[in-house]
């Protein structure tokens, strides 16, 4: 009989009783391995309750004991990282080093929120006015929302729950049903590092558990990571219903090469950031605009590397890891050799063809290789629109303005990178392109953690940015106080009399 896989309410693994599942797959194999559990408005409301119980709680812990909280939970996700990136690669496809790293990204995060004492600090201002004070406190939100992609299923929740958790927050986080088990196992350790039951939630679920939080009265705000249209309609529900928002969509990076640049250091650099995780990232580059005369030898450089990757079962086969695994879902992998299509009878030169390829043993699986396309109109939608797959796109331009000019038109704003040996190009480049995130000879500019993570343009909507300063003022609101006290030793003999003007300061 095939599992069911649950919610997190109250501190344990909460049976579904709505009756609704969808099923979650090992995207080598092809085969369905469990079923996720979808909830009914029932479950919706007795998540939000048990986190409402545990804000209610957990606010009122001392900042020492929720410091305690941050430190055993790093230790725990650091000492059993391995068994995490597993059933990310059981569910995801990815391979096993990429899941690591994505854990360890995490982890950074939740370094960061360790910190939290110095992060959530007032300010205070003695004697503002004559016997006057006026300071400043942050204080929690209340119950907050989280909604996360299948390409992350660790470091995306890891961006935002440890900082809303230090913060004082209580956190409903939903995970995307096509990779569900990774938010399970977080949960439990949350729960080992002491985590009082009802802080953390997982409400497994389809666009109805969306809709639950988006629309409840207890919800205070909505963190989300996925594609833009769905960012654009979290943002705009969730606005509408007064709560805070960060809502980070898609992309369609750029990686612009001028003719001095190393192009084995950009070869080397255009296949990781194009086909690590099987392009299933926001931050890969899906377009190289190549500044002539380097195209030509550039494509080379990248055909011999394509040429060279081993693809297959992302826990490995023969005891080899691969470099590169499958797509999440059937329809996930006809979608991007949809774009492909797309692209050829636009006109592009297929210069690597992933289209229709297999794995001996894992026929079933859901693989697309590495596609590299040359000469792809920019009217293409295989250039507009995010393919979100393994295919590398080659624009040729003339100069660093065509290239800059195609970037800056373009509707997305998340990440790109230029490659030169020229510091002056460089310093350049990142002050006139229009995009949030910017590598400078490096192709995936994700910040560290004490930086904030978050593009221009359609890639983010919402003030603030995941992570870093950002996330600390997202998660917390902050109240002014003004505050006069008499003077024992004076007292009734100035209280300021009656004056109905604007108060001013003296």
């Amino acid at each position: 009989m095939t599992r069911t896989i649950s919610h997190w309410i109250d501190g344990a693994e909460r049976p579904s009783t709505s009756g609704r599942t969808a099923p979650v797959y090992d995207p080598a194999t092809g085969a369905v391995t469990a079923q996720v559990a979808l909830a009914d408005q029932a479950e919706i409301d007795a998540a939000i309750a048990s986190a409402k119980r545990g804000f209610d709680l957990w606010s009122g812990f001392s900042i020492a004991r929720r410091q305690s909280v941050l430190f055993a939970f790093r230790e725990i996700l650091n000492a059993r990282k391995g068994e995490l990136a597993a059933i990310v690669t059981a569910e995801h496809g990815k391979v096993l080093s990429d899941a690591l790293g994505e854990i360890l990204r995490g982890q950074e995060v939740v370094e960061l929120a360790t910190g939290f004492p110095h992060l959530i600090k007032g300010a205070y201002s003695e004697n503002a006015s004559t016997g006057v004070d006026v300071y400043a406190l942050k204080q929690p939100l209340g119950v907050v929302g989280v909604i996360s992609p299948f390409n992350f299923p660790v470091m995306v929740p890891l961006w935002f729950v440890p900082i809303a958790i230090a913060a004082g927050n209580a956190v409903v986080l939903k995970p995307s049903e096509k990779d569900p088990s990774a938010a399970l196992w977080i949960a439990q350790a949350w729960k080992d590092a002491g985590l009082p039951d009802g802080v953390f939630t997982v409400l497994q679920g389809d666009k109805l558990a969306v809709d639950g939080l988006l629309e409840s009265p207890v919800v205070q705000s909505i963190s989300f990571v996925g594609s833009t249209p769905i960012a654009q309609y979290i943002y705009e529900t969730a606005s509408r219903h007064g709560k805070r928002v960060q809502a980070l969509g898609g992309a369609k990076n750029h990686m612009l090469v001028l003719p001095d640049a190393d192009l084995d250091l950009v070869a080397d650099a255009a296949v990781n950031a194009g086909y690590g995780a099987a392009g299933e990232r926001c931050m890969a580059i899906s377009v190289v605009l190549a500044v002539e005369p380097v195209a030509d030898a550039l494509i080379a450089k990248v055909a011999e590397r394509i040429g060279r990757l081993k693809i297959g079962n992302g826990a490995g086969q023969n005891g080899v890891e691969p470099d590169m695994g499958p797509l999440i879902t059937a329809v996930h992998r006809d979608k991007v050799s949809g774009y492909v299509d797309i692209a050829e009878a636009d006109g592009a030169t297929v210069v690597v063809d992933g289209r229709g390829f297999t794995v001996a043993g894992h026929e079933e699986g859901f693989f697309f290789g590495p596609t590299l396309l040359d000469h792809v109109p920019t009217t293409s939608r295989a250039y507009t629109e995010e393919i979100f797959g393994p295919v590398l796109s080659v624009v040729r331009v003339a100069s660093y303005d065509e290239g800059l000019d195609l970037i800056n038109s373009g509707e997305f704003g998340n990440g790109t990178a230029i490659f030169t040996n020229d510091g002056g190009a460089a310093r350049r480049f990142q002050n006139e392109v229009q995009v949030g995130m910017i590598g400078i000879n490096v192709p995936i500019p994700v910040p560290v953690a004490y930086h904030s993570f978050g593009g221009w343009k359609k890639s983010l909507f919402g003030d603030a940015k995941a992570y870093g300063i950002h996330g600390f003022d997202f998660f917390t609101r902050e109240k002014a106080i003004t505050a006069r006290w008499i003077d024992p030793a004076t007292r009734g003999d100035d209280h300021g009399g009656i004056n109905l003007g604007f108060p001013q300061n003296n």
